[in-house]
């Protein structure tokens, strides 16, 4: 007999001859158009219906890198960093307020006052001025101050210590005596200049000031009723002063001051708080008959008593 063979399986699903062959969705295959085939997706992409993942750059990464080490460095400082300046309050003000004013206070009592600075700067300079004189037959010895203000020894001083003297001794500041004469004077302003025939190994000029405002501290230095090397304090009284001296003389704008003065302070020097010389001791005021000081004393500017000893105006 003859073998049949058995036909195929046949599956139920399957379409038949001539059926059109049905479309998979697109998705699923991936395709673009219905008669492209299928795309393989490069290396390193995976598919999943028309979603695509693409790796990551190594770039991204170095980017993502760096930005973490910023933000840990950034969290680093913000830890260990100082902390700020407190918060000042008004008591730490005042606090700080009262530290200076104390701190002020300690230097200003440090300091050396007013009256030894001008006095540490005239002391090379002072000179003593010694007379002597006849006056009926008798011998008259007198006494009062004077200044070096050039570096020749010139010594500047008020003529009414000197007028009239036979004989004129000078001592300088280290104990230098020389005998003097009078160089120059001026008889309407009280002033005259003394040459000494000796002078001190070191000389040492004062240094002229300007002018003075009224209420402005002064010194004079002199040797008072023969008190060597005093100084008196005081202020400018007034300015532009004129007074009588021995009955008919006047003498015209002078400094009128407060600072004590005696005889044997005539001719020494009116200093600033600088020890700069502004005026020369000429006379003082007593309505009695004993020169002695009765709370004014009278000074010429150094800018008329300066150009005895050729100075400029001043």
């Amino acid at each position: 007999m003859a073998r049949v063979s058995a036909p195929p399986p046949v599956d139920a699903d399957a379409p038949g001859p001539g059926a059109p062959v049905p479309t998979p969705p697109r998705g699923l295959l991936d395709r673009d158009g219905p008669d492209e085939p299928a795309r393989v997706d490069p290396p390193g992409r995976w598919t999943r219906g028309r979603r695509r993942l693409a790796a990551v750059p190594r770039r991204a990464w170095w980017w993502a890198i760096v930005a973490l080490l910023v933000v840990a460095v950034a969290g680093a400082y913000a830890a260990t960093r100082p902390p700020g300046p407190p918060v000042l309050t008004q008591r730490d003000v005042d606090a700080s307020v009262q530290r200076g004013l104390a701190k002020q206070a300690e230097a200003e009592a440090a300091a050396p006052p007013d009256g030894a600075v001008a006095h540490a700067a005239i002391a090379p300079s002072l000179v003593l001025i010694q007379t002597e004189d006849t006056v009926a037959g008798r011998a008259r010895e007198g006494s009062g101050a004077g200044v070096v203000v050039n570096e020749d020894g010139t010594v500047l001083t008020a003529l009414h210590v000197v007028d009239g003297s036979t004989a004129i001794t000078v001592t300088f500041a280290d104990g230098t005596r020389s005998p003097a004469k009078v160089a120059n004077e001026q008889p309407e302003n009280d002033i005259a200049t003394l040459t000494p025939s000796r002078l001190p190994e070191t000389v040492v000029p004062a240094t002229l000031g300007g002018g003075v405002q009224v209420g402005t501290p002064v010194f004079a230095v002199g040797h008072p009723l023969g008190l060597v090397d005093s100084l008196s304090a005081g202020v400018v009284s007034a300015l532009d002063r004129s007074v009588r001296v021995e009955g008919s003389r006047q003498l015209d704008h002078l400094i009128q001051i407060d600072a004590a003065v005696n005889p044997g302070n005539s001719g020494g020097p009116l200093l600033d708080r600088a020890g700069q010389v502004v005026g020369i001791v000429t006379g003082l005021a007593n309505p009695t008959d004993q020169s002695l000081f009765v709370g004014i004393g009278f000074a010429v500017p150094i800018s008329t008593a300066g150009g005895a000893a050729g100075s400029p105006p001043r």
